[in-house]
């Protein structure tokens, strides 16, 4: 089973692109994510996980996503290799998002949650009013 979700921060707005071979869109961004223990007296650490979102996934990344924002995001972690310029294999880790969330506290002018599912595409719920949910 490969499955992970994190919870972070963006540390820049989505990079967008497409393939050369059909056209799909592309969203790259890193995620910073906090470790869940630091040293006494030290500052909290964060890792900083490279994010892969193809297709619908990515096209919602780069209109709603920005640099700073807390979101989540569940998907699977996928390894590459290629061989650059001077013939060196280099590597590549990355988790391929299939799941991404707003995870920043509700805005007060703001009355929808959105979300984003590599499976189903773009959903959208509307909230009117935080006394209904279920926490």
């Amino acid at each position: 089973m490969n499955k992970v979700c994190l919870l972070g921060r963006l540390t820049k707005d989505p990079e967008v692109r497409y393939t050369q071979s059909n056209n799909t869109l592309v969203a790259t961004f890193n995620l910073a994510v906090n470790r869940r223990f630091a040293k006494e007296g030290d500052e909290t650490q964060a890792d900083f996980i490279p994010i892969v979102a193809w297709a619908k996934t990515g096209e919602f990344c780069s209109k709603y996503f920005q640099k700073g924002q807390q979101i989540a995001l569940c998907g699977r972690i996928q390894t590459r290799s290629w061989d650059d310029e001077q013939g060196q294999k280099r590597y590549a880790t990355e988790v391929v998002a299939e799941e991404v969330y707003f995870a920043d506290s509700k805005k007060e002018n703001s009355s929808s949650v959105l979300f984003a599912n590599s499976n189903s595409g773009t959903a959208d719920f509307d909230i009117t009013s935080g006394d209904d949910l279920p926490f």
